[in-house]
């Protein structure tokens, strides 16, 4: 069961099994569901995607947005510009009160338009190539061993303190040029602004006390220019007025609350997947195949899609996606989760296969606004993934998957905490 936080009224599965028709319906389907599976979308959507259906549904305000399921439906969704991705617009179908945190502050790319959004991307896009991530890669590999020879000092660990979060921040926080001292400040605020049920103030405070963070460091950086991603760009665009400090500290607060984020909780759901799939943990400890392992991240990324609860727009004109027409106005929500295990685009969606090369997924958006770092990303997930599977192979769970902590609470899923031991 679960609470909607409008009313403080109880909601369940019956409620969410009727899916309504492709024009609307009188029936009421509240979005989003709780899962039935920690390792699968719930069922209730997963059957509106293959019943061919678009329903309209309801979220925790009352909006009532057009659900797309299928994957060649999410990706027109995601790239056409008619779509808005401004959370200020009325009517826009906010994940919870807590995304109004978003717009509290100097706006972030995730909700710029074009041309305005372009325009800011074109200025930081060159940091973030596939070239540049993999040099990258022989620091990232010190810092996984680095925390792996901490974890080997013992019997026992939670993989998601010692392991996920320690990589993920250190990661980004190197990239940026961010003080990886100051890392439980970043981590505590990124945890306030990501809880669902949390409130817009503290996710306001959050994020405001983030935002005012970064804008000092950038101060400095521009007075004293260091060779990393905050310092290089504040010397090449602060002094032409192509970017303001606080849009560069914006920058910097994306980056590093949704580079931490989603990396930490796909390491630690990754991991406890192959564990759940001892013949592929074995392949991957056998030898160091560079296919089997980008297939691996690949299809990880695909099957688990931490991002659980759609990538949302508005309609700021009349647009037709798959033959159902959406009026300006309108909000919509692309369920990638659910549009990544479409059979239409993967034969065995719903199964955990590195050898099916999931290229093309939609883990990482599509359109304008796809994840900049996902080079970077795979880099991080790859050089976990081996680590692991090399240095820990008869790694298991301490405790049973039912008592495992799950984050149905949070707006990426993962785990809250992972007990291990070897």
């Amino acid at each position: 069961m679960t609470t909607d936080p409008k009313t403080g009224s109880k909601t369940g599965s019956k409620t969410g099994s009727k899916t309504g028709s492709t024009t609307g319906s009188t029936t009421e389907l509240r979005y989003p569901m709780d899962r039935q599976c920690p390792f699968a979308p719930p069922r209730e959507v997963t059957a509106v995607r293959d019943a061919g259906a678009v329903p309209r549904v309801t979220l925790w305000n009352g909006v009532r947005p057009w659900l797309f399921t299928r994957f060649e439906d999410a990706r027109a969704v995601l790239s056409d510009p008619r779509f808005s991705a401004d959370k200020s617009r009325p009517g826009y179908p906010l994940s919870s009160a807590v995304a109004l945190a978003e717009t509290a502050v100097e706006p972030t790319l995730l909700v710029m338009d074009n041309p305005r959004h372009d325009a800011v991307r074109r200025l930081v896009l060159g940091e973030f190539t596939v070239k540049r991530a993999e040099q990258w890669r022989p620091a990232v590999r010190a810092v996984v061993n680095g925390c792996l020879d901490g974890m080997l000092r013992g019997t026992e660990a939670d993989l998601v303190a010692d392991l996920a979060l320690p990589v993920a921040l250190t990661v980004i926080c190197e990239f940026l040029g961010v003080p990886f001292e100051d890392r439980e400040f970043f981590r505590d605020l990124t945890h306030t602004m990501n809880v669902v049920a949390g409130s817009t103030e503290s996710a306001a405070g959050a994020r405001q006390s983030l935002q005012d963070y970064l804008e000092e460091l950038v101060a400095a950086r521009a007075l004293r220019p260091t060779d990393d991603f905050i310092g290089r760009m504040a010397a090449r665009h602060l002094p032409d007025g192509s970017m303001t400090r606080s849009g560069l500290a914006a920058m910097a607060l994306l980056l590093l609350t949704a580079g931490h984020d989603t990396t930490a909780n796909m390491i630690s759901l990754g991991v406890l997947t192959l564990l759940r799939h001892p013949a592929h943990f074995a392949a991957l400890h056998a030898g160091e195949d560079p296919v089997l392992l980008a297939g691996t991240v690949e299809e990880m990324l695909r099957h688990l899609t931490v991002v659980q609860r759609g990538i949302r727009r508005i309609a700021v004109e009349d647009v037709e996606v798959g033959g159902h027409m959406v009026r300006a106005g309108e909000g919509v929500v692309a369920v990638i989760n659910v549009a990544n295990r479409d059979p239409e685009r993967f034969p065995a969606g719903e199964e955990f296969d590195p050898s099916a090369r999931a290229r093309g997924h939609l883990a990482f958006g599509f359109g304008s606004h796809q994840c900049m770092g996902q080079s970077l990303a795979r880099v991080e997930l790859q050089e976990v993934y081996a680590a692991v599977a090399r240095r820990i192979p008869t790694l298991r769970t301490a405790v049973p998957v039912e008592d495992i902590r799950f984050k149905s609470d949070m707006a990426v899923y993962g785990v809250h905490a992972l007990p291990v031991t070897w």
